[in-house]
């Protein structure tokens, strides 16, 4: 699905978790057409739930030994007669194959528990399609976004969300209870014409991370390159020297840490562009533009990455001493002192600057680590509103702050030797620090009182140009109304 479409489905659509019209189901008899890993999976999960279970099979005696003992396993059509609520479990191109039941189907739920190969591959909705099969039957759509192996693991080890739709209002209660007792959460996503969208949700691959994926990879090219021709082509064409093998680890590792750091940067970019607007336009209602909504939307996934390239740049790190280039070049090093019978090469400048480089780079990787886990669902559930918005805003503000310091340490006075500039190109960690420097520069205005307390009103409620009406007493003692501007 897109940014939008992500945001869309769940935050408009009624939670019927601890509705208490829902009453429990347990106990009750519910029917499975079908053999297959899903309908074995969901005969056991109803099963464990305390339903009584009968499954419908064209060969009962070849498959009743895949279900559960306490399932039993007939024909289609026994089954079919002894319970009102049957999940379809079969693929659509075998709904034809029911035909034959559509009288004892008559008046009876079915619940369409298929997914299509392709996103939108026919024109309706498998849910659909089974409706206009069985117009004597009452459709409703769901499961189809659990896995099997939720169904068999509990909805403890998966998604607990069970989307459901249908045209009939009891028959989808009917269901969210049943999916409520096996310890799912039901979500009503209204009529059957949402039956596509839901059917397309399980085949979409990332919908959430295409973006940042793509602004990483570019990033990435983009840096790669920049430190490829530094510290490869330039020497290759200026001195005649060989350095080809650095690509493999030391280009590579030249390159993560600015692919991080410029993805933290981005992650609050979008925070400080949306405070502009409000403040420019005096008002939290207006809508942001498309680009800068879906940016929001993203900021947690540029997070993840941007802590994947800082964890995969501290191994890179680590693994620098052990490649044979690097011992080779220390023994070089050392027999050249020899022989120029240099006994002291300590510099004392040189050493604290790794010192204070290595610490730093640590304690960011430390925060970043923190931020990547307080964004698992099963963490950021055990938090209030308060705590998420402290280590997500306040200590990720503080990382990118750890991160620049990281950074400059790293230049130290490198920005002003002129040997740096290869082919006049100034040194990679200098071009990350624009947009975080701007980050930086922007939330300290940001912080001045005078803009803090109109930002502050701003997200209150407070509005640039709105007018208030107010009442006054006239000198016969009598009230007039007038309006006044709220900016007076």
């Amino acid at each position: 699905m897109s940014g939008g479409d992500m945001a869309k489905p769940l935050l408009g659509h009624r939670n019927t978790e601890g509705d208490p019209s829902i009453r429990p189901a347990a106990g009750r008899t519910i029917g499975v057409l079908g053999s297959g890993d899903f309908a074995r999976s969901l005969a056991i999960r109803l099963v464990c739930s305390g339903f009584k279970v009968v499954v419908g099979s064209r060969n009962p005696k070849r498959k009743a030994g895949l279900f559960p003992s306490a399932a039993e396993v007939t024909f289609q059509a026994e089954a079919v007669k002894k319970t009102d609520v049957i999940f379809v479990a079969v693929f659509r191109e075998h709904y034809s194959t029911l035909c034959d039941l559509a009288d004892v189907l008559a008046g009876k739920i079915l619940v369409d528990v298929s997914n299509n190969t392709e996103i939108n591959h026919h024109k309706e909705s498998n849910a659909e399609y089974l409706a206009s099969l069985f117009p004597a039957c009452t459709v409703v759509k769901g499961f189809n976004v659990v896995s099997a192996w939720t169904l068999q693991s509990g909805a403890r080890d998966g998604n607990k969300q069970v989307l459901i739709c249908s045209n009939n209002q009891e028959a989808k209660r009917t269901v969210a209870e049943i999916a409520q007792v096996m310890g799912f959460t039901p979500v009503d996503m209204g009529c059957m014409s949402s039956a596509c969208e839901i059917e397309n949700i399980p085949l979409r691959l990332l919908p959430a991370w295409k973006i940042p994926i793509f602004l990483a990879l570019g990033l990435f090219l983009c840096f790669f390159t920049y430190n490829l021709v530094r510290q490869v082509i330039h020497p290759y064409i200026r001195e005649k020297k060989n350095k080809f093998y650095k690509i493999p680890v030391e280009v590579v590792n030249t390159t993560l840490p600015c692919v991080a750091y410029v993805m933290l940067s981005l992650v609050y970019l979008p925070g400080v562009l949306a405070a502009c607007s409000q403040l420019y336009y005096g008002t939290k209602y207006r809508r942001f533009p498309d680009w800068l909504d879906q940016w929001l939307q993203h900021r947690k996934q540029i997070g993840l990455l941007s802590f994947f390239c800082a964890a995969l740049h501290a191994v890179y790190s680590l693994c620098l001493p052990m490649r044979r280039s690097h011992r080779y070049q220390l023994i070089e090093t050392a027999v050249k002192q020899a022989v120029e019978k240099k006994m002291n090469i300590w510099v004392e400048e040189e050493v604290w600057r790794m010192e204070i480089y290595i610490s730093v780079g640590i304690i960011a990787l430390g925060l970043l680590s923190l931020l990547a886990i307080t964004s698992l669902p099963s963490i950021a559930n055990s938090l209030n509103w308060r705590e998420f918005s402290f280590i997500q805003s306040t200590l990720g503000f503080i990382a990118l702050l750890i991160s620049t310091l990281h950074t400059l340490t790293y230049g130290w006075s490198r920005a002003f030797d002129e040997n740096q500039y290869k082919f006049y190109l100034p040194p990679t960690y200098t071009l990350t620090l624009l947009v975080p420097c701007a980050v930086i520069l922007a939330k300290v205005i940001f912080s001045l009182p005078c803009i803090h307390q109109r930002l502050l009103r701003i997200r209150r409620g407070w509005e640039k140009g709105r007018y208030v009406k107010f009442v006054l007493p006239s000198a016969t003692g009598e009230y007039s109304s007038g309006e006044t501007s709220s900016n007076v």
